[in-house]
């Protein structure tokens, strides 16, 4: 089930809204769980079977690992094991398609079973062990109430693509939250705001991508190959930060405050800077679970370079078992380490604009190695974006794709950037009143400007359901 879907809109979220406020405080956990669960098995029951599994075996063992910590000894192992199991159920339903694909190459017999993965494991399951570690690190108390426990697992607005949230940032409000009619408002805002970026700019940009990366070789100018990379950049941006809107504007409707996941990356002066404003949960997550346990910033010159490669190897296998994916790692890697060793100073000194302009070019060109499906194709796009055996520099498709095109693609910058925003913040809240009427006839707007594009469009999921 997509947040961007007229079942979603129209039938489960009134639904359960309705059902979760009527219910007594008692009971709200109890509806969002359900509620949750149902989310997630929509369209294969097997899901709850395996959610309602994770949670079970991890709520016993954090209770066993705490009761566990006066012996570090005992508690230790108990914390590898249950993290050997998450891990193996993690990477076994991710990756044993692709291995056993590859067997069935070898064996006469093949392998005919279809593995396909439950969206959002990936995502669920750091969770999962983030949870069970910070108890072992005595961070946290093992939750007692089995139902905390599963709201805070499965609770789907953030369920299948972010944010990360930790236990100890929502243990209060699983017990005591307060729901309320201005968070309702607000998150009802926020949820449309993230579905307008969804809707109207992601899979947009998406469809001019898909139409350019398609074209035969030969035909691509320059122009027309950055566009295409242009249009992913903008597609996965709006794509990932709509999904992170719309999860952080449903858990306000049911009292929950999730932090924010991205802080307009586009905008960022360095490679590095850009890391630290996209996809903040996850690289936070990455940071306090293996970078800084292996020494973090404070480690020597080897220490420090083994620790970024590590992370790095791991995000790239976190988002596919796929050569594509590794080169995007290792892209990424040493461009960070150059960063970090090399031009520190130099991106102090660097003027805005010019650094503005170096992140963009860099960015841009990695995620040509995200969106091919190999390398090779990833080395003939680039080949593209630098005037290699294309259609010379300028043509008219590429001008047919940036005119015709030409609202989408100021939307799509000023959207990146944090001055439309802003303006509409003072218009809208600044002065002696908000100017509530003309706040909601807008974002109404907005929303049914939405549900027609839903009407007529094709099925588009979010991006970051595969991982």
């Amino acid at each position: 089930m997509l947040f961007s879907s007229t079942v979603f809109l129209f039938s489960f979220l009134p639904i359960i809204l309705i059902v979760y406020y009527l219910a007594p405080r008692v009971l709200k956990n109890a509806v969002l769980c359900v509620g949750s669960l149902f989310f997630y098995g929509w369209g294969e029951p097997f899901y709850i079977f395996l959610m309602s599994v994770l949670i079970l075996f991890n709520y016993f063992g954090a209770l066993s690992i705490a009761r566990s910590l006066k012996n570090r000894k005992r508690a230790g192992k108990k914390l590898v094991f249950n993290i050997a199991v998450n891990l193996f159920i993690m990477v076994f339903l991710k990756y044993a398609q692709r291995v056993f694909g590859n067997v069935s190459i070898v064996l006469p017999m093949g392998f005919k079973q279809q593995l396909v993965p439950p969206i959002g494991i990936s995502f669920y399951m750091l969770q999962i062990l983030s949870y069970i570690i910070d108890v072992y690190r005595g961070e946290i108390k093992a939750e007692k109430n089995i139902l905390n426990f599963a709201v805070y697992i499965a609770m789907f607005p953030r369920l299948v693509a972010g944010p990360l949230v930790r236990y100890k940032d929502i243990s209060a409000q699983l017990g005591a939250r307060k729901e309320s009619l201005e968070n309702l408002g607000d998150g009802t805002l926020l949820f449309i705001r993230g579905l307008a970026k969804k809707v109207l700019l992601a899979n947009e940009a998406g469809q001019i991508f898909q139409r350019i990366f398609l074209m035969e070789a030969g035909k691509v100018s320059v122009l027309t190959a950055w566009l295409g990379c242009a249009a992913f950049a903008f597609q996965i941006y709006y794509d990932l930060s709509g999904y992170s809107d719309m999860a952080i504007g449903l858990g306000k409707m049911f009292g929950f405050e999730f932090k924010k996941n991205f802080s307009y990356p586009y905008m960022a002066k360095s490679v590095t800077e850009f890391w630290h404003r996209w996809h903040i949960s996850l690289r936070m997550w990455f940071r306090d679970y293996v970078y800084i346990p292996l020494g973090g910033s404070q480690a020597d010159g080897a220490g420090h370079t083994g620790g970024v490669v590590l992370v790095w190897l791991l995000v790239a296998l976190w988002h596919g078992a796929s050569w594509n994916f590794l080169l995007w790692g290792i892209y990424f890697c040493l461009i960070l380490l150059f960063e970090n060793h090399l031009m520190r100073g130099s991106l102090r000194k660097m003027p805005a604009f010019i650094g503005h302009l170096y992140c963009l070019l860099f960015v841009m060109t990695g995620w040509t190695f995200f969106f091919s499906p190999t390398p090779v194709s990833a080395v003939n796009y680039l080949k593209l974006m630098a005037g290699i055996g294309g259609h010379g520099v300028v043509d008219r498709q590429g001008v047919y794709f940036l005119l015709t095109n030409a609202c989408l693609w100021l939307m799509l910058v000023l959207g990146a950037a944090p001055v439309v925003h802003n303006l509409y913040e003072r218009v809208i809240y600044g002065g002696k009143r908000v100017k509530t009427a003309a706040n909601c006839i807008i974002y109404m707007a907005i929303f049914f400007l939405c549900i027609a594009y839903l009407a007529t469009e094709p099925y588009s999921p979010f991006l970051y359901f595969r991982f």
